[in-house]
């Protein structure tokens, strides 16, 4: 089996915290001539600790995996069943010695792992490395950076802030279904996205947003999310995005947005024209955000 050097972690988000972990984790491997894999969770612990404590996710499993493949790291997904929530530190030390002949283990800054890790500190995992023959280094601190602010600062609406600490754009994977129509009687057509479960969605407000679509082609658009008051058809919350200067069936399709920046927040206008012409104003807004050279291989 070849000799690997391991991360542990749930990775949610993949953002500048976790990209140091992969960054050194890529480094010592390479100077040690190991493989670098990052050991990983189908769910957040919580899922099954306290599935009413669980948070919201930043990316998908397939986002997750798919980020830390572009790092230069091999990603291993386990099942967080109730054997791995009772598996403590040396345990999984050990498990990581045995089954996957791991030799080197990053930590991040102040990161903990096991069921008895809560109270640990880099001294302790280097102690049990140090009995079992593997080495324990802590990736530098990335301050202010964690996935919980990340969370934060999406169901705010802050958008931007949460790019920051990501790196890149926050995506919201989801498929197009049918809506009411309502937007193309104004003027706006929109493309009505069901969201993926578990995943976290913006404040209710206009967004600025790059569109990425089944084809691969990449378009500005204006988002809303909210309940739409000035044409109110119930109260289920929506998310909607007018993709600007494009047209065609997407129905049924997979599309995620990258959201760039808020807009607004959701309002209640006193009549179809004045929100008409503060659309208008919006995708003006969303326009000037997304600039024309951020938006490549558009078909």
């Amino acid at each position: 089996m070849t000799p690997k050097a391991a991360a542990i972690g749930t990775f949610d988000g993949v953002h500048l915290g976790h990209a140091e972990v992969l960054s050194t984790l890529k480094k010592v491997a390479m100077e040690k001539g190991l493989q670098p894999i990052a050991i990983t969770f189908d769910r957040h612990p919580l899922d099954l600790i306290a599935p009413q404590r669980a948070p919201k996710a930043i990316t998908t499993i397939a986002k997750k995996k798919d980020l830390i493949s572009k790092k230069g790291v091999t990603p291993v997904v386990l099942p967080f069943d109730e054997t791995l929530r009772k598996t403590t530190a040396k345990d999984w030390m050990t498990l990581l010695r045995n089954e996957h002949n791991v030799r080197v283990l990053v930590v991040g800054y102040d990161n903990t792992f096991g069921s008895d890790g809560v109270n640990m500190s880099i001294a302790d995992y280097r102690s049990i490395g140090k009995h079992l023959g593997m080495e324990v280094i802590e990736a530098p601190l990335v301050a202010g950076v964690s996935s919980s602010a990340i969370r934060k600062a999406v169901a705010a609406g802050n958008v931007t802030d949460a790019n920051d600490m990501l790196g890149r754009h926050f995506l919201l994977p989801g498929k197009v279904v049918t809506g009411n129509r309502l937007g193309r009687t104004i003027g706006f057509p929109t493309a009505n996205i069901l969201t993926q479960p578990g995943i976290v969605v913006p404040k209710r407000g206009v967004y600025a947003a790059i569109a990425l679509l089944p084809d691969g082609s990449k378009h500005p658009a204006m988002v809303n999310i909210g309940v739409r008051p000035t044409i109110r058809r119930g109260n289920e919350q929506t998310v909607e995005a007018n993709i600007i200067n494009w047209e065609g069936d997407l129905y049924g399709k997979d599309i995620s947005l990258l959201f760039y920046s808020r807009i607004r927040d959701e309002q209640q206008f006193d009549s179809i024209d004045i929100l008409r012409h503060q659309l208008e104003e919006d995708r003006e807004a969303a326009i000037s955000i997304i600039e024309p050279n951020s938006v490549k291989n558009q078909k």
